[in-house]
């Protein structure tokens, strides 16, 4: 495992990365849109609603980021893996409550119903953060943006 393990890294960090910044675009572009996204999972109290909005995709997009290039490794694999714990919170209890709702994942106007199959989903991305948080060599970084 230990010859797979930075191959595994950089396989996790590029796909995660792309996954996270794909994700951002379209709510950075439409943080309205992306506010009525989040209301209709009824979690998060109305004022609350525009600053996480505009606050979340910007998250995706630093993690994004910082994952491709491998700045601050550690700390974007753990905020992606919290971003999807909380996603597969949101989507759990929105099935629990037998919401007909649009994720929100990707795009704000419509996109993918709340199901299982997001469940499944959000869980393997989950799942891929884990290599770049347990392993010691983590693969290629940009030395001269990153400083470790």
């Amino acid at each position: 495992m230990n010859k797979l393990s930075p191959v595994l890294v950089v396989i996790c960090r590029l796909v995660l990365g792309g996954v996270f910044i794909y994700a951002s675009w379209d709510k950075l572009l439409d943080p309205a849109g992306f506010a009525l996204n989040i209301h209709h999972y009824r979690l998060v109290p109305y004022v609350l609603l525009h600053p996480l909005a505009v606050f979340l995709p910007m998250l995706e997009m630093v993690a994004g980021v910082a994952l491709i290039l491998g700045c601050q490794l550690r700390g974007a694999a753990l905020l992606t893996l919290l971003m999807n714990l909380v996603f597969i919170v949101a989507i759990s209890t929105a099935l629990a409550r037998g919401l007909d709702i649009s994720c929100g994942c990707f795009h704000t106007d419509g996109g993918h119903a709340v199901g299982v199959s997001l469940l499944v989903r959000d869980t393997l991305l989950a799942l891929a953060c884990l290599p770049p948080l347990l392993f010691k060599r983590v693969g290629p970084t940009l030395p001269f943006l990153c400083k470790h």
